[in-house]
């Protein structure tokens, strides 16, 4: 294929990984920091599930639904250290490493050099980083999985699409969806996506009903009062705006500009967009709703301002190393 003198979807040239992963560690530690290991509402929850794992607590201490999203929880227990600091250490390197993840999901579709670095920088420089990534929480690792996920999707490699949704699911239970979307579009082999939901759905059912059984039965039911509640929480629709403010336009924007190879995502983007709205309408609002959905948008949104692209031209090409990011 010819290409044009200032071709975006030119094959980039090779990154200095280490300085990279450097420069998004330095900068999400950076912003991290201010408010490292906290503990409030959510988080407060997620922090004595570590504990219980830990035998410090008793499980009538536990409040559900958190405990069942035992991935993130359990792996903080183990690791030797103070909890707060171990746990919000963790979410530093999931932030690094969905920094990373996007970075090379965006360079391996070959958009260039500049927007791939944007798309990590994306992720680090947000009001997610600094506002709820330092607290213990497990949507760092959720969005991480996530990321991963929408990595090997768009670069053909199903078993790691499974193996990331399954990691996802393990953090997050609504993340059993992705399994779903793959076996759905066939995206993987009928017999590994229908293993992979029974493994995940197996993993939900002896969390709830044999890891951590007898909790206070929960429900979320959308209610009008619930949505009036959310009009005049005014925090929560200010964390919803600032986390919003700059991924949301540009993915919108940057829809329309995307390649056809980017697609798969929109549908995968209004089915994950489902599970929060739900809890929005049932419980409350806040910016998570829109961090979870960054590993959707970002590829929309470093696709603004890239040439429409005439139907005899091929789609992006991806790198000739396909297996270095």
């Amino acid at each position: 294929m010819a290409q044009n003198s200032g071709d975006v979807y030119r094959t980039p040239r090779r990154f200095n990984w280490p300085f990279v992963i450097g420069g998004f560690a330095f900068l999400s530690l950076a912003i991290m920091l201010w408010r490292w290991g906290g503990t409030v509402e959510d988080s407060l929850a997620y922090f004595d599930t570590a504990r219980w794992v830990r035998g410090e607590i008793p499980l009538q201490a536990l409040r559900a639904p958190f405990p069942y999203r035992l991935a993130v929880p359990a792996l903080a227990a183990f690791l030797p250290g103070d909890l707060h600091n171990t746990f919000a250490a963790l979410n530093w390197i999931f932030v690094t490493a969905t920094a990373c993840l996007a970075t090379a999901t965006v360079r391996r579709m070959g958009f260039g050099t500049l927007r791939a670095l944007a798309a990590g920088l994306l992720v680090v420089l947000s009001l997610p980083t600094f506002w709820y990534a330092p607290y213990l929480l497990v949507d760092p690792g959720s969005v991480c999985m996530r990321m991963l996920f929408v990595f090997a999707v768009l670069t053909g490699q199903p078993r790691l699409a499974l193996a990331a949704g399954l990691a996802a699911t393990a953090i997050r239970e609504e993340n059993i969806l992705l399994l779903g979307w793959l076996l759905v579009m066939r995206q993987v082999a009928v017999p590994q996506g229908l293993a992979a939901l029974a493994a995940a759905a197996g993993w939900l059912v002896a969390v709830r009903w044999w890891l951590i059984p007898g909790l206070p039965h929960y429900a979320w039911v959308p209610n009008l009062g619930t949505v009036r509640a959310l009009l005049d929480d005014t925090r929560g629709l200010l964390s919803l705006a600032g986390c919003a403010g700059l991924v949301l336009p540009l993915a919108i924007v940057g829809i329309w500009r995307a390649p056809p190879r980017i697609a798969p995502l929109r549908g995968l983007l209004v089915l994950m967009a489902l599970p929060p709205l739900y809890a929005a309408l049932s419980v409350r609002v806040e910016g998570r709703i829109v961090w979870a959905l960054y590993p959707f948008l970002i590829p929309f949104a470093v696709s603004l301002g890239l040439p429409r692209r005439d139907a005899a031209v091929p789609d992006v090409r991806p790198l000739p190393t396909s297996r270095r990011a």
